[in-house]
């Protein structure tokens, strides 16, 4: 077999736009969530994707349905290949609810786990409770991201709440405050019926927060991706995206597909 370590893109090949950062990533981050990968698929998906991937959320309240040492053994080799790895926020929800707080804490960091998702997408947690929950986190060590919206069928973003959940969180030590949008991708936040961007919305969001890089936006699917990168840039952070798209959504903020070759080719 030909050796082809030698061989290397030419970077203008590679990344047509010249910004795209390396990791780790500050700007234009992209999340995954697990939904029950096997721990093959798992190492294909790192294979893979690992480079291009900076978080992995064990989807909603998975992780107790795993062995312990093959959850343990992904979260491992997610850290490995430097990717922040956490349980899903309503995991978290669950714990809150069951009075089970100390117990859950517990038991994510005895298992590795690097970040934190602090939520209230189905439960109403309130703002002391969410202050004190991403204090624990940080103090712990984990990168907090944090999520905003419901997760109900035709829940919208209220403009002065966002603010405040934004503004709140951060300074308690949140690093990303994630717009919900569930997997579907449709009728939640930023997104209508039929999974199309509300523009208007996106822009009072955009005019209301200090900076923009304190989102992540969920968008599951690929004309949400693109339509956000077009309107936001390469440097958003996206998250809920599947695995399967990781190389097909890197393309996109490379512009080294046709939706977004433009970033490639347009004078700064």
């Amino acid at each position: 077999m030909e050796v082809t370590s030698h061989l290397k893109w030419n970077p203008i090949l590679a990344d047509p736009t010249g910004r795209r950062q390396s990791k780790p990533r500050t700007l234009g981050k992209t999340m995954v969530i697990d939904k029950g990968l096997g721990l093959h698929a798992f190492e294909d998906l790192l294979a893979t994707s690992g480079d291009h991937l900076d978080m992995i959320k064990m989807g909603f309240g998975t992780s107790p349905l795993y062995p312990l040492e093959l959850l343990r053994t992904k979260i491992e080799m997610a850290k490995a290949k430097g990717i922040c790895v956490y349980p899903g926020g309503t995991f978290l929800e669950v714990a809150i609810a069951k009075q089970a707080i100390p117990s859950f804490f517990e038991m994510i960091l005895a298992l590795g786990y690097t970040g934190l998702e602090v939520s209230d997408g189905t439960i109403e947690v309130n703002r002391k409770l969410r202050n004190e929950l991403i204090l624990r986190g940080v103090e712990e060590g984990l990168q907090v991201i944090t999520e905003y919206g419901k997760k109900g069928w035709g829940s919208s973003i209220e403009l002065e709440e966002l603010i405040e959940t934004v503004t709140l969180d951060a300074q308690f030590g949140a690093e990303l405050v994630t717009i919900e949008a569930r997997e579907s991708g449709m009728g939640v936040g930023i997104f209508d019926a039929l999974g199309n961007c509300k523009d208007e919305e996106l822009q009072q969001v955009l005019c209301a927060i200090p900076s923009q890089q304190l989102l992540l936006w969920e968008a599951p699917l690929k004309n949400q991706q693109v339509h956000l990168l077009q309107t936001l840039g390469p440097d958003v952070h996206l998250g809920n995206i599947s695995t399967q798209d990781i190389i097909s959504l890197e393309a996109l903020r490379r512009g080294l597909r046709s939706d977004t070759l433009f970033f490639g080719t347009r004078e700064e």
